[in-house]
């Protein structure tokens, strides 16, 4: 029973540093983790694990946004990028990541990015 806790274990690890580049490929093209920058369509996700969901005050969120009651986490984050509109039902951001292991890349790059 251990080997196969192990193998699941390590078969789910995450990679940061594919998840910047997943992030550089799939989504900086609305997104930005620099400080005091705006992104273009999407809000600035730095620190962004750990924050109320449409709470960057600087970002005009969706209605839906604003209301929902999540506080991003690495588990709330990968529900989300699996299908927004399911968690978030009326935010503006349509697009998925469906492929499991590059969510989890993501997640993961998204956590090491403190706003502090």
């Amino acid at each position: 029973m251990t080997a196969v806790a192990c193998t699941i274990t390590a078969a789910s690890a995450q990679d940061a540093a594919k998840g910047a580049a997943l992030f550089k490929q799939r989504c900086s093209i609305c997104h930005v983790v620099e400080p005091g920058k705006k992104g273009t369509i999407g809000p600035n996700l730095l620190g962004v694990v750990g924050r109320k969901a449409g709470s960057q005050s600087d970002f005009p969120y969706s209605p839906a946004m604003k209301k929902a009651p999540i506080v991003w986490s690495k588990a709330s984050l990968d529900t989300f990028l699996t299908a927004p509109n399911k968690l978030v039902p009326g935010t503006r951001m349509v697009i998925a990541i469906p492929v499991a292991p590059q969510r989890a890349d993501i997640v993961a790059y998204l956590s090491t990015l403190s706003g502090k």
